[in-house]
């Protein structure tokens, strides 16, 4: 009887257990951002500026946990054709998964568009150090932004030394 009450306690605590963890890595570290006016910004293909596009309708969320974390979804006024002319193209982007409850932001689908019909442009190149923000936009103008890891990130964060061509990397990630 001892036995059953132990083994009844210890599959309870591991259920709560499990489900705090659950939430600790969909909900809690969240944060909506706020849309302003400079809400979404492209690096330029002339100057490598990074400019502001007019944006309505813009949800996000970012978490301080990870910097990998930043999703968002908005529409632009903007064609296609001249943001294709002005901006930097991206040509790995690979959209990360948002969590369930973001349900504007689909990874899998804007994945497979990206292929066809969306193109990724250089938002901010190393928004943190080895983290690039990355924008996706239709020819309708829906768009979306993710963080995706740069092939400087790649590399450092293995622990390995950066090649020649990255920045240098600031005394906070050493």
């Amino acid at each position: 009887m001892v036995a059953r009450v132990i083994i009844v306690a210890m599959l309870l605590m591991a259920a709560t257990l499990g489900g705090v963890l659950y939430y600790q890595q969909v909900y809690a570290y969240y944060e909506e951002v706020q849309a302003t006016d400079d809400a979404v910004r492209l690096t330029t293909v002339s100057l490598g500026d990074i400019e502001p596009i007019i944006v309505q309708s813009f949800e996000g969320i970012d978490a301080v946990s990870s910097p990998l974390r930043y999703r968002a979804c908005f529409e632009t006024t903007l064609s296609l054709a001249m943001l294709t002319e002005t901006f930097v193209i991206v040509d790995n982007a690979e959209p990360r998964v948002a969590p369930n409850w973001f349900d504007c932001f689909n990874a899998a689908q804007i994945g497979a568009d990206l292929q066809t019909e969306a193109v990724a442009f250089m938002g901010i190149e190393n928004v943190e150090y080895g983290i690039d923000r990355i924008v996706a936009i239709y020819p309708d103008g829906r768009g979306y932004a993710w963080h995706q890891i740069n092939e400087c990130g790649e590399v450092v964060f293995d622990g390995n030394r950066p090649p020649e061509d990255c920045p240098p990397i600031p005394e906070s990630n050493q």
